[in-house]
């Protein structure tokens, strides 16, 4: 009998012990459940970043973004729970293509936190002028196309394996994971727009230069140089939709819609609302390819 209990006091330890070093590496090694004051914090610019950010970062960010959904990046202010937010961040991933809110803005940002690191996520993209709204500079809207959420996706994983090196594999695993989607979603764009007669979009404000360059399209912009259409823009304009044969004019949910809808009437076509600032970027851009093609 007390050969018996001895047995089984050994087998208890040996699983007192093994349970121990098992708790111990799973915590040393990265993989626990961090508290929110040890998550890394992170502001971005725009919608799509936080995805980008989230899904690289997993439970290890918390991300802010500083021009919400529904807001105009050309004119959006911050509010002082985002200045806070910045205060307290150790990574600022700037779009990095002449966004005018960063244009505007990030000089201020950076010297409210001199710590924070600010990071050009467009880095290595190809940019291209930004023509269609006349002003100096690249077009800022790099993000819409998946090709380039791909470079963006990959300068965001080289810096947080850089300020947390100790989570390199978590920071791997989930790039690679979103890379697979990104490269999805790219080829299921290209399917739903092939084979399209009219590759010409009319669309209030001038977003998808580099998705329209990506996939073969030609964006013709309502607004000009950041301003409402004269009366003789828009006859202008309803001409070239009626040559054209646009039958769909795409909005924004930041703009007002009000000279669309007067160019829509004009022609017969229908309004349709498509978001380049959507958080949800994956769902968003399908749903974007499927407007377009449908128009």
């Amino acid at each position: 009998m007390m050969e018996r209990k001895k047995i089984l006091i050994i087998i208890l330890l040996i699983l007192i012990l093994a349970i121990s070093i098992t708790l111990y590496f799973y915590t040393s090694t990265g993989n626990s459940t961090p508290s929110p004051s040890d998550k890394i914090g992170v502001v971005v610019t725009v919608g799509p970043q936080e995805e980008f950010v989230k899904r690289v970062g997993g439970d290890r960010v918390n991300v802010t973004v500083m021009v919400p959904p529904g807001s105009d990046p050309h004119t959006y202010e911050p509010l002082a729970e985002q200045m806070k937010q910045v205060q307290n961040a150790r990574i600022y991933f700037q779009v990095g293509s002449d966004v005018e809110f960063e244009l505007t803005w990030l000089d201020k940002l950076r010297s409210m936190n001199r710590q924070m690191k600010v990071v050009n996520s467009s880095a290595g993209i190809q940019l291209i002028p930004n023509t269609a709204e006349s002003e100096a500079g690249s077009d800022p809207h790099v993000w819409v196309s998946p090709k380039n959420a791909k470079i963006m996706v990959e300068n965001i994983y080289q810096e947080l394996v850089e300020v947390d090196p100790k989570n390199r594999d978590y920071y791997t695993k989930n790039r690679d994971e979103y890379l697979s989607e990104l490269d999805q979603l790219d080829k299921n764009i290209t399917k739903t727009l092939s084979g399209k007669n009219n590759t010409t979009i009319m669309v209030y404000h001038p977003s998808w230069a580099y998705f329209c360059k990506d996939y073969n399209l030609q964006q013709l912009a309502i607004e000009k140089e950041g301003k409402e259409p004269t009366s003789q823009d828009i006859v202008k304009l309803v001409d070239t939709a009626r040559k054209e044969g646009i039958m769909v004019i795409f909005t924004s949910p930041e703009f007002s819609t009000a000279n669309a809808q007067t160019i829509a009437s004009e022609i017969g076509a229908k309004v349709v609302s498509v978001d380049p600032l959507s958080p949800n970027y994956l769902e968003n851009m399908k749903k974007v390819a499927e407007a377009f093609a449908s128009s």
